[in-house]
């Protein structure tokens, strides 16, 4: 999915919203780490997936530093504004296409546990986290949520929608949710559709037990291949962070560098 090097594009697009770089104080000492170096380090353990204890030594930076930025950097809810400003400049080279999306979710190990983990029905009930997509018509990561690996798919479509982004970038008023959401079987629930509806959104989910051709898959097949770049980058197809804020950190900064490899193309 992505270089174990981390591409210029990417710095210059989140260092201004990084806070000012700190000093040497008037007492001297060790200068602190650049924004640069960290961010480095960031995008070298997403996209190798090595623990933190593991960064080589000669990339400038310790791991445990590069985590504490990452979760400060998450608390101070940067990594939301890097993917929202992400988003925008893909609208503004119109390549959203918000009037559809597509929901989906996917699971993986969590050694060690923590926040957000659960027995997982599909791995012998070892412990694992599922992840919840929602992309746009193209395939573009809108929303993506963490959550213990046994809760049902049909509690996750709700609280999804309700994190649709508003998006700038263009002329006229931002949408505030798509015109339809294509979903497939694991998401069937009679109230779900009748809410969707309520809030103007048109339904696609495949009925369960209904025979095979829906069709649907013709359009649903983009959110699985995003699913497929997401984990490309390997710190996101097992999870060994054990907090909520490293594992929000961590999605959200998944969903960004995906924007910005399609918004490379893009502009190309």
């Amino acid at each position: 999915m992505a270089d174990a090097c981390m591409p210029e594009r990417f710095y210059e697009t989140a260092c201004p919203m990084l806070p000012e770089e700190k000093e040497i104080g008037p007492r001297g000492g060790r200068p602190p780490k650049t924004h640069y170096v960290v961010l480095k380090v960031i995008w070298f353990v997403l996209v190798t997936g090595c623990r933190w204890k593991d960064v080589p030594q000669e990339m400038g930076c310790c791991g445990e530093t590069a985590r504490t930025r990452l979760q400060d950097w998450e608390q101070a809810g940067i990594w939301d504004r890097l993917h929202q400003l992400l988003l925008t400049m893909l609208n503004h080279e119109h390549r959203l296409h918000l009037e559809t999306a597509i929901i989906d979710t996917t699971q993986v190990r969590a050694f060690g546990g923590g926040d957000a983990t659960g027995p997982s029905p599909v791995d012998r009930r070892k412990k694992g986290t599922k992840y919840t997509l929602l992309v746009d018509r193209d395939g573009v990561p809108l929303v993506m949520r963490a959550v213990p690996a046994n809760r049902s798919d049909q509690l996750e479509i709700l609280p999804t929608i309700v994190e649709f982004p508003t998006v700038g970038g263009r002329p006229g008023r931002p949408r505030t949710h798509p015109d339809e959401l294509y979903a497939d079987a694991g998401f069937d629930c009679e109230a779900t559709r009748s809410i969707l509806r309520w809030l103007g959104i048109e339904p696609h989910i495949r009925r369960r037990n209904d025979a095979h051709g829906s069709q649907l898959g013709r359009v649903r097949w983009v959110v699985e291949r995003t699913i497929s770049w997401i984990k490309g980058l390997r710190r996101m197809r097992v999870r060994y962070d054990r907090s909520d804020t490293s594992i929000d950190a961590w999605t959200s900064l998944a969903a960004a560098v995906v924007c910005l490899h399609i918004l490379r193309d893009a502009v190309a």
